[in-house]
């Protein structure tokens, strides 16, 4: 059977209306019949600067791979209410996971994984993938990021930190 990976980038939508600190994050839609994915439909939103972070995760724990795929460039004159460079960015970043995904190698990284299939945070996803958590990183994506509440302490609980499980909450 052929294993297919399809990726989707879409709905940008503006978060925070506060203009010093609104950005764009964007759906990421992932459907699949791969051997490498527990869960075979999942979305989650993400920002341009989490996929940054995946990139940068990505060279680090990629070596012997000379080029990763190239996202497309942070503009410094970026428009929240320009539907063209919106669009083009979707494209490049769509672009960037396809490419990802066709890599085996890259696609064994555990944080292709959680960024895709989860909704946790940069910091969450890295105290995942380095062994900090209750959960494990079958665990995050089966439940989405969310959900986790069980893994939690109740000093945790009592802090409230199960609401920090949400991609928002680092920002």
């Amino acid at each position: 059977m052929q294993q297919d990976i399809s990726v989707w980038v879409r709905d940008p939508r503006i978060q925070n209306t506060d203009f010093w600190h609104a950005y764009i994050d964007y759906e990421i839609c992932l459907l699949t019949n791969s051997l490498c994915f527990t869960k075979k439909i999942s979305c989650t939103r993400r920002r341009f600067s989490e996929f940054v972070w995946l990139r940068q995760r990505l060279q680090v724990h990629s070596l012997l791979i000379r080029k990763l795929p190239e996202m497309p460039p942070k503009k410094p004159f970026f428009s929240l209410n320009n539907a063209w460079q919106i669009s083009e960015r979707m494209k490049g970043l769509q672009r960037f996971l396809e490419q990802i995904l066709q890599s085996p190698f890259l696609l064994s990284d555990s944080c292709v994984h959680l960024f895709l299939q989860s909704r946790l945070s940069v910091a969450k996803m890295e105290a995942c993938v380095a062994g900090r958590t209750r959960y494990s990183v079958a665990q995050a994506i089966q439940c989405g990021g969310l959900g986790l509440r069980r893994f939690l302490s109740t000093e945790d609980l009592n802090k409230g930190s199960d609401a920090s499980f949400s991609s928002d909450s680092d920002r």
